[in-house]
């Protein structure tokens, strides 16, 4: 049977994923991240200090931030710092970068600690955010272990793998990992982020244009679940776990 995506891939084919861990000198952690065309750089850095809504609660906190390099997409993008704000987008997608990694994060070993995972697209080819979360994961382990052997903490803060992927509907078939192609023509556009135990955190689904029902939901659950296991899989690898 002749393949109808556009990349060729069969419905439940990722494309090909790399995990590049230690990839920079300087942070606690850092893993350059490739779904496909999509390559993102992500970086933990610690600051000895909580936010100051945590102040004297002893808990720690992890957030994020995501950019896009100018130059990342076909046509060059403003810099946000130029016009002085950031985006809803830009907005929407670190919360959810940040959401997941608490969720996989014991905050109260942390101390009042805080880890900033800061997600650099610089080649975008749809799944910026999945990318975002898996990398940012190993990112964060990273830093956590970083903690753990300088004697900043007693024990390892991370409490299960967390992995993100996208499903769609394209051609009324349910697909795995959407690069841009899909993701622009496709009647729906679904990312999940699932734990190593089974767990789900945040699933964002929406139709573009034909409602999709609960079979077709339950085939991209499928499908996610799937991916979300070749990912973590990948994380335990490379952080040899």
């Amino acid at each position: 049977m002749v393949s109808s995506r556009p990349s060729g891939r069969r419905p439940d084919e990722m494309r090909r994923i790399s995990l590049d861990p230690s990839f920079l000198k300087y942070a606690e952690g850092s893993c350059l991240v490739k779904y496909g065309e999509t390559h993102v750089l992500c970086t933990a850095s610690l600051e000895n200090q909580a936010p100051p809504f945590l102040r004297g609660s002893g808990k720690g906190w992890v957030t994020a931030e995501y950019g896009m390099l100018p130059r990342a997409t076909q046509e060059r993008t403003r810099r946000e710092a130029a016009s002085g704000r950031q985006s809803g987008r830009t907005q929407e997608i670190q919360r959810l970068i940040g959401r997941s990694l608490r969720a996989v994060t014991a905050l109260d070993l942390l101390g009042e600690r805080q880890v900033i995972i800061d997600c650099d697209v610089i080649q975008a080819d749809g799944g910026t955010r999945t990318a975002s979360i898996t990398g940012g994961f190993v990112a964060l382990y990273q830093c956590v272990s970083f903690m753990v052997a300088t004697k900043l903490i007693s024990r390892h803060a991370i409490k299960d793998l967390v992995a993100a992927v996208s499903c769609g509907i394209h051609q009324n078939t349910p697909v795995l990992d959407l690069d841009y192609a899909e993701d622009s023509a496709a009647e729906t556009d679904a990312n999940f982020v699932l734990t190593g135990s089974g767990g789900l955190v945040e699933i964002q689904g929406t139709a573009e244009g034909v409602p999709f029902n609960e079979a077709q939901f339950a085939e991209m659950l499928a499908l996610a679940r799937k991916g979300a296991s070749e990912l973590m899989a990948l994380q335990r690898d490379v952080l040899k776990l």
